[in-house]
């Protein structure tokens, strides 16, 4: 199963779901462990577009519209969607840890209380 694959199974299961702290602590780890092989993902994507970037320097000679070319390129598209998948496991892993952080303190509260 590809990075992509993964990310987008574990944004199903917290949206379809009601998760229970022990799932959303699973979730996290499997999360927090994806950034790795996404900031591969980014280095090798940026790399590739920056050798589209430099063919296109040479076609046009002009950087504007080197530029503009390059940004129509598949290697672009690639850059975009590897820096949004990062994004997106950030912001689950962010939202694990809220409930997960919220789900702590109820609990106190339902100790102490």
């Amino acid at each position: 199963m590809t990075v992509r694959e993964l990310v987008k199974q574990y944004q199903r299961e917290i949206q379809a779901t009601t998760l229970d702290a022990d799932r959303a602590a699973v979730l996290l780890t499997k999360l927090t462990a994806l950034i790795g092989p996404c900031n591969d993902e980014i280095r090798e994507a940026d790399a590739l577009y920056a050798q589209k970037l430099l063919f296109c320097l040479d076609d046009y000679k002009s950087a504007g519209k080197a530029r503009i070319a390059a940004e129509t390129s598949p290697e672009f598209a690639r850059k975009a969607e590897a820096r949004d998948y990062k994004e997106l496991v950030l912001e689950l892993a962010r939202s694990l840890k809220y409930f997960l952080r919220s789900r702590s303190e109820e609990s106190a509260l339902t100790r102490q209380g």
